[in-house]
């Protein structure tokens, strides 16, 4: 009975511990779900009536917020689905390193150095703008232990 046991839970880890469940019925178009464990953005969304066993379905179609693959997926409206937790943050770009590492701002003053550019046309115009002299925040998107840079816009400060 006098035994001190320490419960420590820190190591649990959850594939879905930066999800939220919700109902499927209350999702709404624009708004995110995890179709197929990604991170979607819905685009579409149409209820059909009741069947004979008494659930609408919800027809869900998604877009991927990383790679832009279109996901789709019917689920009972009662029914809850994992939706994630989205957050964009603006850094200042200070520097593109030559195996195209990003060198970031935050707004504490803290450089942020785990970012690559884009492979795509997003990092293409990137580069050209900041090798023309424009001074640039990038919009990075974090979900489900992702990050990725989704963003640009000129600097103004």
């Amino acid at each position: 009975m006098g035994d001190n046991i320490d419960d420590d839970f820190t190591g649990a880890q959850s594939g879905a511990a930066n999800t939220v469940p919700a109902q499927c019925s209350s999702l709404r178009k624009n708004g995110f779900v995890c179709i197929k464990g990604r991170p979607c953005k819905i685009v579409e969304m149409s209820t059909s009536k009741t069947g004979k066993h008494g659930h609408a379905k919800v027809h869900l179609v998604g877009i991927d917020i990383y790679t832009q693959k279109k996901y789709e997926d019917i689920c009972p409206s009662t029914h809850n689905m994992n939706v994630p937790i989205v957050t964009r943050t603006d850094y200042q770009l200070i520097d593109i390193e030559a195996d195209g590492t990003l060198t970031l701002l935050e707004e504490t003053g803290n450089e942020k150095n785990d970012m690559n550019i884009p492979s795509n046309d997003l990092g293409k115009e990137i580069k050209e703008r900041f090798e023309n002299g424009e001074s640039l925040l990038l919009t990075i998107t974090s979900c489900m232990d992702m990050e990725q840079v989704t963003g640009i816009k000129v600097d103004t400060k």
